[in-house]
């Protein structure tokens, strides 16, 4: 069964991303939120499992070409990038920070050298704190995004000029 703050937290990260539905299933229990929009969520329901179950008729979202989606902002900065730097991208969706605790220094800054090893950030997804790694080992040109931002699968949040 899921809590009210599960959801709530759930409903919040799904409207701050360009994801348009989210379905979870948990000890028998489905979630399913879907929103026609970037800021409206309009449908919510968490019903058991069971053979006979049948969901409910929703309005299809409203659908953006994905080249419409394109931020003309990050094309620029795309074509910068060569082929000896290596995008850190996020394995999840979640909120990103850059240290273990508001008081405590940042895992890594633009100019530290990295190990393949070597923590760079936390991603947060659902109260889970995830430590993300470097992956490659060279010195870090770039952070891409700030402390506390909401991050999407896929992003690039850090370049690293590779050895």
């Amino acid at each position: 069964m899921f809590k009210l703050s599960e959801i709530k937290e759930l409903i919040k990260l799904l409207d701050q991303t360009s994801v348009q539905e989210l379905e979870i299933e948990n000890e028998g229990t489905r979630l399913f939120i879907r929103k026609p929009g970037k800021t409206e969520v309009v449908n919510v329901h968490a019903a058991p499992l069971q053979p006979t179950y049948q969901p409910q008729a929703v309005p299809a979202p409203n659908v953006v070409p994905a080249a419409a989606q394109v931020s003309t902002e990050a094309v620029p900065a795309q074509q910068e990038i060569n082929n000896n730097l290596h995008k850190i991208v996020s394995p999840m969706v979640g909120t990103f920070y850059r240290s273990s605790n508001p008081d405590a220094n940042p895992f890594v800054s633009t100019g530290d050298k990295v190990k393949e090893k070597t923590v760079v950030c936390i991603i947060e997804a659902m109260k889970l704190m995830n430590e993300l790694e470097a992956e490659v080992k060279g010195e870090i040109v770039e952070i891409l995004v700030e402390n506390g931002q909401l991050v999407e699968f896929g992003q690039p949040l850090f370049l690293v000029k590779a050895e």
